[in-house]
């Protein structure tokens, strides 16, 4: 029996090693050919079924005959409507903050904030003119300027302008105290008082006025003058600054006073009274504070002209003027 198990596991091992020792790995370096690569698949085609709602494709339409020219006119639309005239929705009401913190709490903060963002009143003084006139033995000078108090609509309004000799004083000065309201971004309706002390008899005048920035950057004014015994006056002004660069302007400027009736007292005639057309140059040391020379021209007209020669004094005159323009 062992003898026989034996023999058979002998027989076994010689059958597991024989094809092993036939194998012959003289080919080992000859290159394989390689499998034929599958094929990708098709993508797959979607099946369109025609719309059995859609009709088919009509012919093209002949607009050969069609008069366009007596088609109606289409209605304005987009860009082109016309402006409309409703009022615009009132402002709400419901603070969101309210209903998180006391309703007082928060309107207080409000106003603060109103306040510090524009709401607050403010100030403003500005001399537009303050200079020197040279003259042969008539040297003189000559202030124009304003100061505002208030908002942005509401205003209290103070000018001065006058003109004097420096050896012979004051020859003219009078003051404005005026209310001032916004009229739209651009321009003031103003209402007040003027008050001229010099040439005498001192003169009181009820004033209607405006100022405001005109198209093209003009800074003009204009104002109607009432005085307690019915003389009526009237005055129009303007001025541009031209900046050259950053530092240097040139300002034409003209004003023109008129009068309705002759007022022999202030050596004033009827119609044109006096006009002034100057030019000047001025050097910006710092926004506030500008130094200028420049030209000006000043004449008095029909009546007002005859004053002046029955006084001795020249009708015309063009000089020189340095001065500074100032504000704060």
């Amino acid at each position: 029996m062992i003898r026989r198990a034996a023999i058979l596991a002998a027989g076994t091992v010689l059958a597991m090693g024989s094809p092993v020792a036939a194998q012959d790995h003289s080919m080992h370096g000859m290159p394989m050919p390689k499998a034929p690569a599958k094929p990708k698949p098709a993508a797959p085609q979607q099946e369109t079924k025609p719309d059995a709602d859609k009709p088919a494709d009509a012919a093209p339409m002949d607009h050969g005959g069609m008069d366009h020219g007596a088609m109606p006119a289409m209605q304005a639309a987009g860009t082109a409507l016309e402006a409309g005239d409703a009022p615009a929705p009132a402002p709400p009401t419901d603070h969101y903050a309210d209903r998180f913190f006391p309703a007082a709490e928060m309107e207080r903060s409000r106003k603060i904030s109103m306040r510090e963002m524009g709401g607050r009143p403010l100030g403003s003084v500005l001399f537009n003119l303050a200079e020197f006139q040279p003259r042969k033995g008539r040297d003189a000078y000559r202030w124009e300027g304003e100061g505002w108090f208030g908002g942005d609509v509401n205003r209290l309004t103070v000018k001065s302008e006058g003109e004097g000799l420096v050896r012979g004083g004051i020859e003219s000065a009078e003051v404005q105290l005026l209310y001032s309201r916004a009229i739209d971004p651009y321009f003031n309706l103003q209402a007040g008082v003027r008050h001229d002390f010099r040439p005498g008899p001192a003169r009181t005048y009820a004033t209607l006025g405006f100022e405001g920035l005109a198209p093209y950057m003009f800074e003009v004014e204009g104002a109607a003058f009432l005085s307690t015994r019915g003389e009526l006056l009237g005055r129009l002004g303007g001025y541009y600054d031209q900046r050259i660069n950053q530092r240097l302007i040139l300002q034409p400027r003209a004003e023109f006073n008129l009068s309705a009736q002759d007022m022999p007292a202030q050596r004033i005639g009827a119609g044109l009274t006096s006009a002034e057309i100057g030019l000047r140059l001025r050097y910006e040391i710092a926004r506030r504070f500008a130094p200028y020379v420049g030209l000006s021209w000043e004449a008095k007209a029909g009546r007002t002209a005859d004053y002046a020669r029955a006084d001795g004094e020249k009708p015309s005159a063009l000089g020189l003027v340095a001065g500074v323009r100032f504000w704060f």
